[in-house]
């Protein structure tokens, strides 16, 4: 079975296809570089590159394939969460290959595809299993029942991890998107030079919260003006990961899972993978974590999800809005 994916919930403009839910064909990512100098997504410039890119990358991605429409047993495409004016450009390109071809198609959920990308692999997660979503719109601890079926345990209560990284890296002006320049500017840093509060609710919850760490950071900067960039990179991120990993502790006092996934654009970050990796090896669990290209936006998970859906009989009609709610 092979099926198309189009990926354009945020600033990655991205097709793929992929065979039988796991083989990757194809998977190209066109990253938006005009946000740089705003430090941050601008939605309408995201969605007006969007559309320069969307034929390019499809073109590229059948040729990198060898397939061609007529080859397509359906086509999947991101319709939510995201930037409304940026799923709009990849939701009604799904919908004239569809309408053009006669081809199904169906509408992926952003966040399940990020869980799914760890079943791109050749040791996929046996369900049920638990996941941490990271990346700059989602800080997400669920426990996951099937490929559709996703239970939210806790979530950010405001920044997500990604939106943290990305927000202090624009404080101390070292430009964007932040989680690779702090994690390259970390390395040279001591973590033990600074220290920052973990949140703490006032009732229990295994909820996150990462805009007082973010001010934390910014406070510390403007009252020690002789801290070194590193070593204040270095401490963030170390806090950054300690928060995960405490909510995670948490959670496996109660319950017995031997399953943990992480995944998400922040899943890339080195310091984390390591940290994760200790934490899981202490504890005897077995941990899934995509390849790095896996970890950001792109079209393979949307494939390998929609995938899923299509066989199970789902699809979407041409009416199929970028608003929808839910996971499901």
């Amino acid at each position: 079975m092979i099926v198309f994916g189009i990926e354009t919930s945020c600033d990655d403009t991205s097709f793929a296809v992929v065979e039988n839910g796991v083989k990757i064909l194809s998977n190209i990512i066109s990253s938006q570089e005009i946000h740089k100098e705003y430090g941050g997504v601008v939605p309408e410039l995201a969605s007006r590159e969007h559309i320069r890119n969307i034929l390019y990358v499809y073109e590229r991605g059948i040729s990198e394939a060898g397939v061609s429409l007529k080859d397509a047993d359906g086509i999947a495409v991101t319709n939510r969460p995201g930037l409304i004016v940026s799923l709009l450009v990849g939701l009604n390109f799904a919908k004239g290959l569809a309408f053009g071809s006669g081809k199904p198609f169906v509408g992926v959920n952003h966040t399940l595809a990020h869980v799914y990308s760890n079943h791109l692999s050749e040791t996929p997660p046996e369900f049920p299993y638990v996941c941490l979503i990271l990346s700059g719109g989602h800080t997400i601890l669920g426990n996951v029942r099937s490929y559709t079926d996703m239970e939210i345990i806790g979530q950010t209560r405001d920044d997500a991890i990604g939106e943290a990284f990305d927000k202090v890296s624009k404080f101390l002006g070292l430009g964007y998107p932040g989680g690779p320049v702090i994690e390259k500017l970390a390395k040279d840093g001591d973590p033990d030079k600074t220290t920052f509060p973990i949140p703490r609710f006032k009732e229990p919850s295994l909820d996150f919260s990462y805009s007082g760490l973010k001010t934390a950071v910014l406070n510390f900067y403007r009252t020690n003006p002789g801290i070194k960039k590193e070593d204040l990179a270095a401490g963030f991120q170390k806090t950054a990961v300690k928060i995960l990993l405490n909510n995670l502790s948490s959670y496996l006092e109660i319950h017995n899972t031997k399953r943990i996934a992480v995944t998400g654009g922040v899943s890339a970050n080195n310091y984390l993978r390591t940290e994760f990796r200790r934490f899981c090896d202490e504890r005897n669990l077995s941990l899934f974590l995509p390849e790095k290209k896996l970890c950001t936006d792109n079209a393979a998970m949307i494939a390998g999800l929609g995938t899923r859906l299509l066989e199970s009989g789902k699809s979407s009609g041409l009416s199929l809005d970028a608003v929808s709610r839910g996971l499901n």
